[in-house]
């Protein structure tokens, strides 16, 4: 079978499994196929909540709460957010949020929308989830910060009974809202350790509005260790990437599109393992690239820097992680070993405690085995069928 390479050792092959065959017998090479990532074990460690309702779900939830949406069909509503179409920008992408938003202001609608993501998660084979949302932009009809977050976790822990899907969340802070609301929710975030909160995040219109003005939160959030990453290099250049690492001491970097404008400052990444939670599809959306083929995501990889894939919005972006690894096989090359390896990165940069990553990264690294030896087995079954 395909190996999985350890993102450590870029030049080693295979990630020591109790599940490798040692029987010397060579299978067939293995074709990438959607029915396959499907099947594999995943990661998204980049999705929004408020980006990744159901359309269904939008409109059945406007008509309960009387709120009045752009059209009142599935077809007309995607076109009114744009749904998998290029915006051109970040901030023109962001005006999809006006729609979602607008049904996500009560304690049902919280429920169910985190409910049904992790359930729809589950259903493609992610393992390990982490939603992320600024409570702050649910406050509409006056719920409480505390409510909200309590709400979002019942949601996920009911979909983790149902079909055993491992969550976490992350409470952002936004650029374009003041500094001072940053450190509230950090201060939330804080309170919420331990109890399903796993970091904090700074999303948000990048341009014009730097990471370091919200320093002081995530001061906050580093005394009292806490994880954390950032949105950056997004819609502005490597600058945003520097200031979220030593202004704001993120472990991880959002996007980072442009990091390979500043090769010192790639290198500076790459040398301290900070991983890079890359959103594709979003990123051509956004127009932080011209196309999936122009995309860096290959040349990251290749170079040695932990790449994760993600889908950021699975609504507005209309895309899956599924979706995400096939179009990035098609358009950059991927391989098979290419892709497991950047399966089990994912895993590797959750914000989970260390023993609890290794028991998963143990239990992942068998089943991608196991899963690719179905695979092939399967093949060989159908060559030897008779014609």
């Amino acid at each position: 079978m395909a190996s999985i390479r350890d993102d450590e050792t870029p030049s080693a092959t295979g990630i020591p499994s109790t599940e490798r065959r040692t029987d010397g017998e060579a299978l067939p090479p293995l074709d990438v196929s959607e029915e396959l990532i499907r099947a594999l074990p995943k990661t998204d460690l980049h999705c929004h909540l408020d980006g990744s309702l159901r359309l269904k779900t939008i409109l059945e939830l406007a008509e309960q709460q009387k709120v009045k949406l752009p059209a009142d069909t599935e077809d007309g509503l995607a076109k009114a957010i744009h749904m998998g179409e290029n915006a051109g920008s970040l901030e023109q992408y962001l005006t999809a949020f006006d729609v979602t938003l607008a049904v996500l202001q009560t304690e049902e609608a919280l429920y169910r929308a985190a409910y049904e993501l992790a359930v729809d998660c589950a259903a493609e084979n992610v393992r390990y989830l982490e939603v992320r949302y600024a409570p702050v932009l649910h406050q509409k009809k006056g719920l409480k910060l505390t409510t909200i977050v309590d709400t979002v976790l019942e949601g996920l822990r009911a979909a983790k009974r149902e079909t055993g899907i491992k969550t976490g969340v992350l409470i952002c802070g936004i650029r374009h809202i003041n500094p001072h609301t940053s450190l509230r929710l950090a201060e939330l975030c804080v309170a919420y350790k331990n109890r399903g909160v796993v970091g904090f995040d700074l999303a948000g219109a990048e341009s014009n509005f730097p990471a370091k003005d919200h320093k002081e939160a995530f001061q906050l959030i580093l005394r009292n260790n806490v994880n954390c990453t950032a949105h950056a290099g997004e819609a502005y250049g490597p600058e945003s990437i520097a200031q979220a690492i030593h202004y704001l001491g993120a472990h991880r970097i959002g996007h980072g599109t442009r990091l390979r404008e500043d090769g010192d400052l790639l290198n500076y990444v790459n040398d301290h393992r900070i991983p890079l939670e890359i959103c594709p599809s979003s990123n051509v959306q956004t127009g932080a690239v011209a196309d999936l083929a122009s995309h860096p995501l290959k040349f990251y990889f290749d170079y040695g820097l932990r790449v994760t894939i993600n889908t950021d919005n699975r609504l507005i972006t209309d895309t899956t992680v599924t979706k995400e690894m096939w179009l990035v096989h098609k358009a950059l090359g991927l391989s098979l070993e290419d892709l497991t390896t950047i399966i089990v990165s994912g895993f590797k940069s959750g914000f989970m405690p260390f023993r609890e990553k290794q028991d998963m990264l143990k239990a992942v690294n068998a089943e991608i085995e196991r899963t690719v030896a179905q695979f092939q087995q399967r093949n060989v079954k159908q060559m030897k069928r008779p014609a």
